[in-house]
């Protein structure tokens, strides 16, 4: 009797992973969905809108785009998170809620590192500090000589704690010696609105959202925060370059799926995304919102999560930054 149930026991554990062989070679069968944790019109949206088209005729599937802004990507990260892992859910989301969170929030709902299965890093780009034109002010020196007369009564915003648009701005008041206070928003467009409204002072955001408002006179680009300039914004200075020589930070979007999806569906995504974000049609779409397409394996995104984590975790640290 124990030498049947063995048997059966064995063949019950064989055929369940023939079961999960055959679903992963006959996936997909149906549609997909791309979690962005911002709104749309953000840059999150933007590329993961292009890479969903691509990427679902690619794989002979229809693949739709759900926006779940909220809490600086937390929401829809971590509805990625607790997603059935069966290949049907990705999420193209950025650097604060796959790493820097974690050192940010001491209840984050979820961790990257446990609940996520890393797939592509998909582009990066310096981020852009722009102000109210109605300030005054053409420079970073001249926004820091500002700050420093008005301590605690200017105001910027960024797209949520832990984000590349709040930790930059953290970095540059801690480098600077300034008080600016802190006001979090939903995306970019949001916080790109506020100020040309007049609402808070300045932010660092991405050029994606905010050069259409600054090419138009609306808002005013005073510096980007890569360490050299721009190739795609030549004529914008550096925050190095304005006096702070070790200033670098840049904004970056990866795609994940929830931890426990299938390996086979993870490297066929990984390859799939990895050719086309670097085709010469999707590169130059990409350069067109100011990223630098990339892609990657996932290896590498895990990576870069891992580094991100040590290098913002000693500035979180250090400017004695929190979430909200």
């Amino acid at each position: 009797m124990k030498h049947l149930v063995a048997f059966f026991l064995a063949a019950l554990v064989a055929s369940g992973g023939a079961i999960a062989q055959t679903s992963a070679a006959d996936w997909p069968t149906r549609t997909l969905r791309m979690i962005v944790p911002f709104p749309a019109g953000s840059s999150p949206d933007l590329i993961g809108r292009l890479l969903a088209d691509k990427l679902g005729g690619s794989l002979g599937q229809t693949m739709i785009v759900e926006n779940r802004p909220g809490a600086g990507g937390n929401l829809g990260t971590g509805l990625a998170a607790k997603a059935p892992p069966d290949g049907y859910t990705i999420c193209l989301t950025i650097g604060g809620p796959l790493a820097v969170n974690t050192v940010l929030y001491t209840k984050l709902g979820y961790d990257p590192f446990k609940d996520l299965a890393p797939i592509s890093l998909v582009a990066s780009s310096p981020n852009v500090l722009v102000v109210d034109p109605k300030l005054g002010i053409g420079s970073v020196k001249e926004f820091v000589a500002l700050a420093k007369s008005q301590p605690g009564k200017l105001n910027y915003g960024s797209v949520g704690n832990g984000t590349a648009s709040h930790l930059t701005m953290e970095l540059l008041k801690t480098l600077a010696g300034v008080d600016i206070v802190h006001v979090p928003y939903p995306g970019s467009p949001q916080v790109i609105a506020a100020i040309a409204s007049g609402q808070i002072a300045a932010g660092f955001v991405v050029p994606a959202t905010a050069m259409p408002l600054v090419r138009g006179g609306r808002i005013k680009a005073i510096a980007v925060t890569s360490a050299s300039r721009s190739s795609l914004l030549p004529d914008i200075p550096t925050v190095a370059e304005s006096g702070y020589p070790r200033f670098q930070a840049i904004a970056w979007q990866g795609i994940v799926a929830p931890a426990g999806t299938p390996r086979p569906i993870v490297n066929r995504l990984s390859t799939e995304l990895a050719r086309i974000i670097k085709s010469e049609e999707v590169r130059n779409r990409i350069a067109s919102f100011y990223f630098q397409a990339i892609g990657g394996t996932p290896e590498e995104l895990a990576g870069l999560m891992r580094e991100e984590v040590e290098r913002w975790g000693a500035i979180i640290r250090r400017t004695g930054a929190k979430a909200d």
